[in-house]
């Protein structure tokens, strides 16, 4: 089970701290405290956020969003989809 600080939540989904803070208050995440700190389900975080435009448009603009164009496999090796990247390079070298 993945648990994420508030201020983690906060950075991961794009979001301010008081925002992770208020959903809790309000009792729309689940969370367990460790040490005196939150410690917020990935899963709840994520079905919060999902159900929510405002705070979904936040992760894929501010959140971890922003950063999965950058992560796609274009090595033939690891791809999960070797022939999607076999028509891509054979446009590309059609001139």
């Amino acid at each position: 089970m993945i648990r994420l600080s508030v201020s983690e939540a906060g950075k991961f989904f794009g979001v301010e701290q008081k925002t992770i803070r208020r959903a809790i208050k309000d009792g729309l995440l689940r969370y367990v405290v460790v040490r005196g700190r939150y410690r917020i389900t990935f899963e709840s975080l994520l079905s919060w956020s999902q159900k929510r435009p405002k705070i979904k448009n936040k992760l894929t603009q501010n959140g971890l969003g922003q950063y999965v164009d950058k992560w796609k496999i274009t090595n033939r090796l690891y791809s999960p989809n070797p022939e999607k990247l076999k028509d891509d390079d054979d446009t590309k070298n059609v001139r």
